[in-house]
């Protein structure tokens, strides 16, 4: 037989409905503290593996410029003194005024101004990427103005953007194994020049790497023993602070690298001012290369 339970009263059932919703309340903060908890670990993780990621880069940085740190001259220091152009060991087609003229094709045509000739001159820094485009424009017809004859071009590869590729000199090495084609395998320079273009590193990134550089030339036909020589060092001193107040300091660098900082300060000296490229035609500034053609016609109308 049924047996009838007294039903509980108002206030046991308020006390109740009290009792349950505290335990919910209890449940949904040990949820919410859970999901704070993994919420900040995965946030210590990711801060943690970003800062990796820039400790690895950084020192990535440093090791390129560790391993670089013999190029002691080039634009990356303005306070550093260059040498001057007499003072230095410079590539063997080189003039006094830090150009390498070419004139036709072989090494016979590498430092040597033909009679009569016109005279286009090219002041470059491998990082500029101002100077790719120049090349991406003019490089073709160049190739065409040195194979017609009646002209020199003057090549002037200058370091000013040493700073733009993250600590690893990239202007002074690859200028300084431009200059060591000229002097030991002047055959390919102009070549050599060109490809470096056509393979020209991002401005801001670490460049190319001196093994990479090294086979752009032996591709081209320079021999594998003069590319070795791409990273070889010197010995000497060069000096810092103003000329009236000049510290000497003992150093190593790339065998052609103080040449190259001559030649960018004698850019200087001659043109007024270091700025990549720049294109003289007879010693005249001439600025419509960005238009296809006109340096071209240019040229032959200076020919006469």
């Amino acid at each position: 037989m049924p047996t009838n339970e007294p039903r509980p009263t108002k206030a046991v059932r308020r006390d109740e409905a009290r009792a349950k919703a505290a335990q919910m309340r209890k449940e949904q903060e040990r949820k919410a503290r859970r999901n704070r908890i993994i919420g900040i670990t995965v946030l210590v993780v990711a801060v943690l593996a970003l800062a990796f990621m820039v400790w690895k880069i950084v020192s990535n940085q440093n090791q390129n410029a560790a391993n670089n740190s013999e190029v002691v001259y080039g634009g990356s220091s303005s306070n550093v003194i260059p040498p001057a152009i007499a003072d230095v060991k410079a590539p063997a087609p080189a003039q006094a005024n830090g150009g390498i003229p070419v004139s036709g094709e072989g090494a016979a045509a590498v430092g040597k101004v033909g009679d009569g000739d016109v005279v286009l001159t090219i002041y470059f820094d491998f990082m500029c990427p101002i100077c790719g485009n120049f090349e991406q424009i003019n490089g073709d017809d160049v190739a065409s103005i040195l194979a017609a004859g009646g002209t020199t071009v003057e090549y002037h590869p200058i370091s000013f953007l040493d700073s733009r590729s993250a600590g690893t000199n990239y202007s002074t090495r690859a200028a300084n194994a431009a200059a060591i084609v000229a002097d030991q395998s002047p055959e390919h320079f102009a070549a050599f020049v060109s490809e470096m273009y056509k393979n020209q590193p991002a401005e801001g990134s670490s460049g190319r790497t001196d093994a990479e550089i090294a086979k752009i030339a032996t591709d081209l036909g320079v021999p594998t023993k003069v590319a070795d020589t791409f990273t070889d060092t010197v010995n000497g001193t060069y000096q810092t602070g103003s000329a009236a107040n000049a510290v000497s300091h003992d150093g190593t660098w790339r065998t052609m690298a103080p040449w190259v900082a001559a030649g960018t300060n004698q850019m200087q000296t001659d043109i007024g001012q270091v700025s990549t490229p720049t294109i003289l035609i007879n010693g005249k500034a001439f600025t419509n290369w960005q238009t296809p053609g006109a340096l071209l016609a240019a040229v032959n109308a200076a020919k006469g």
